[in-house]
């Protein structure tokens, strides 16, 4: 049965070859003494001590382009990968899984790509929306026009019977006091927490195509990366689109499901029925998982945040 092991190879695959094709293109001329060991350079690493064999004294423009290029290895893979993963998703995971792999971004580099341009797209929502991500204390001006005079009595009452050295009670308080301390953990930790949504959307795909045969786990990772990855786009177009002021961005985020049916139906070959059966399961457990992460997440920010 196929593992994370074949993921982690493809990736480390992937890496050395990137990490190879960057070295050739910055080696030392063949001939040229190790600046480590001064032993002649054969090739792009010395075969004496292992250390590359580069030239580093580079214009700060050509580090900086080499350093995108690294990130987002701009041969031409990521401008036909893109709009199939948008497009034809089905037929993007497909292929990969089917072994047409030498024209495709790899899928772990895509999500991790997304994933860098979500939390910089929310920073930026955020930091222009900044009083609309502002929370209220119980006793402020803008509770007093949602509360009754009946409710801050009962809130305050029921807050006042919890021991003043309780840990919950005490963070609330500070984080209410200290707002920016406050997101600034939530936004350091959502990154990881993020990361989490892998390999749960990868168990529950699991669990769904548990007696379907010849469907692995590698497939379920292979899936949830460029599925995951499309949902971090919509999510990035929708905070720019919000923090340029635009009220109808969210609208996008219905395109979510139709997306999910295509990719679903094209990536694992099942019928419609069973395509949207297990998108309303994947939907319930996604629901519960993302609930207890947005929880979790919540408990770690008030502990982190000073």
């Amino acid at each position: 049965m196929a593992t994370g092991d074949h993921l982690l190879d493809a990736v480390t695959a992937d890496t050395v070859a990137s990490e190879a094709k960057r070295a050739a293109r910055n080696s030392l001329p063949i001939g040229t003494p190790c600046p480590n060991c001064n032993t002649a350079l054969a090739g792009a690493w010395c075969y004496q001590c292992g250390q590359r064999g580069e030239e580093y004294h580079r214009s700060i423009l050509r580090l900086a382009g080499e350093a995108v290029m690294g990130l987002f290895d701009l041969d031409g893979r990521i401008w036909q990968t893109f709009p199939r993963l948008i497009l034809r998703p089905g037929k993007l995971t497909r292929d990969y899984l089917d072994g047409h792999r030498a024209v495709q971004v790899p899928p772990f580099r895509i999500f991790l790509i997304v994933l860098l341009m979500v939390f910089f797209a929310g920073n930026f929502d955020v930091t222009r929306n900044h009083e609309k991500f502002k929370l209220a204390g119980p006793n402020s001006p803008e509770a007093a026009k949602i509360l009754t005079p009946e409710m801050s009595k009962k809130f305050d009452a029921e807050l006042g019977d919890v021991d003043a050295s309780n840990w919950l009670k005490e963070r609330l308080q500070f984080s209410l006091s200290h707002q920016d301390a406050f997101f600034a953990a939530i936004a350091s930790w959502g990154q990881r927490f993020a990361v989490l949504m892998l390999p749960i959307a990868a168990l529950m795909l699991t669990v769904l195509f548990l007696f379907k045969k010849n469907i692995y786990v590698f497939d379920h990772v292979i899936f949830s990366m460029h599925s995951l990855s499309f949902q971090g786009i919509l999510l990035t177009v929708v905070f720019l689109l919000g923090g340029f002021g635009v009220t109808w961005g969210a609208q996008l985020l219905w395109l979510s499901p139709f997306h999910l049916f295509m990719h679903m139906r094209g990536a694992y070959r099942i019928s419609a029925i069973g395509t949207l059966m297990r998108m309303f399961l994947l939907f319930v457990g996604s629901t519960i998982a993302f609930a207890l992460l947005i929880a979790g997440l919540v408990v770690v920010g008030l502990a982190a945040a000073h």
